[in-house]
């Protein structure tokens, strides 16, 4: 069954979605995290249950990052979301190092992509189902501009000050 929640963040009100596990009775698979307004983020269904005691590592662990007390979050994501370029390129994403930034060519690079590929590259990382927590905010332009991100430019520099300091 799907379940959802909210958290309030510095990005706003976070919509956390998620698939209950059949094998670990109370846990729970991260399917989506998005933020208000985000370009293709996910949106309350009818069918689906409210559920925030079933988010409450993923919340603590979320309080903890936008606390400066966590680099690395320890989430069990759903399988079989997204296509199979999509994921090795969210995997590399999954890979950048806290407080670290890499571009859309050198991410493109690292997984074996041509540099024709690095627009895919770019879709795929825009399609990136769980922002904050697969770091996509840490793709920026080879000439290190922000550029793209679902949840806003404003919200993907507000990560990357967090992380990095100001300005970064």
């Amino acid at each position: 069954m799907t379940v959802f929640a909210t958290l309030d963040s510095p990005l706003g009100e976070l919509l956390l979605v998620g698939e209950e596990s059949r094998a670990e009775p109370g846990g729970i698979a991260l399917v989506s995290l998005s933020v208000p307004g985000q370009k293709g983020g996910a949106v309350v269904r009818e069918e689906w249950r409210h559920a925030p005691e079933l988010f409450g590592a993923v919340a603590a662990q979320l309080k903890a990052y936008f606390a400066g007390e966590l680099t690395r979050f320890e989430v069990t994501y759903a399988d079989g979301v997204g296509t199979e370029f999509q994921r090795r390129v969210w995997s590399a994403v999954d890979g950048i190092p806290y407080g670290e930034t890499t571009s859309y060519g050198k991410l493109a690079e690292s997984i074996g992509a041509s540099r024709a590929a690095v627009r895919a590259v770019g879709t795929a990382i825009g399609r990136n189902p769980l922002l904050v927590v697969r770091p996509c905010h840490r793709v920026v332009g080879a000439d290190g501009s922000l550029t793209g991100y679902a949840g806003g430019l404003e919200r993907k520099r507000l990560l990357l000050d967090l992380e990095c300091g100001p300005s970064a």
